[in-house]
């Protein structure tokens, strides 16, 4: 008698995806494979290869997800019609939110080694989204600086500013947090973007 498909919408496609993210947060990501996300679909072996061609392309269109998904998130937080100089904030506010709140991809997308990126360009787009968006909130808040600023210097303050913030909910985010006794996580995530506001003011001026 032929195994009953266990797929969750009738879409093949969408369902492996799901079922990938369901294996990661389960197994690890190791165990992740074309055959295990069959098997656990009720489906034949090969199946899976009518929409991806190996192991890599399917774990490029979770990553691909997961970018659009935070991307997504940060631009639905950023209050419209709010000054371009709370931008900045705002985002800082919704990353920490997003990536307490989704651990599961925020680890895929920032701790995970990628598939070949040049191999994979939707996935590489749906990366760049959200940095993109990162530079667009310091190029507004650059427009109100005493002096212009050149777009590489706008590239390393973003990098400056994401690179504080992974640091900061890695933290917070870790079993040693607790033993740091640093305070809240909510004031302390309100000073941390307190002193990345005033880094970049200072950035700015110089």
């Amino acid at each position: 008698m032929a195994k009953a498909s266990k797929t969750r919408t009738g879409n093949l496609r969408e369902d492996c995806v799901a079922e990938a993210l369901s294996i990661i947060a389960t197994d690890g990501i190791d165990k992740l494979s074309l055959r295990e996300v069959a098997r656990r679909l009720g489906v034949s072996h090969q199946a899976p290869y009518k929409h991806y061609e190996s192991r890599d392309h399917l774990l490029a269109e979770v990553l691909k997800g997961a970018y659009s998904q935070f991307a997504n998130y940060l631009d639905s937080q950023l209050k419209k019609g709010s000054a371009n100089e709370n931008h900045l904030r705002e985002m800082g506010e919704a990353y920490i939110r997003y990536a307490m709140s989704h651990p599961l991809e925020y680890q895929l997308m920032f701790n995970t080694d990628l598939p070949d990126p040049s191999g994979h360009p939707d996935m590489l787009k749906q990366a760049h989204h959200a940095f993109d968006m990162l530079r667009d909130a310091l190029r507004s808040r650059a427009k109100t600086s005493q002096r212009p600023m050149a777009a590489k210097e706008i590239d390393h303050q973003a990098l400056f500013v994401w690179s504080t913030l992974h640091g900061f909910v890695s933290i917070m985010r870790s079993e040693v947090a607790a033993e740091l006794k640093v305070g809240p996580k909510q004031s302390a995530a309100t000073d941390v973007l307190s002193h990345i506001g005033r880094a970049i003011g200072s950035l700015s001026t110089k």
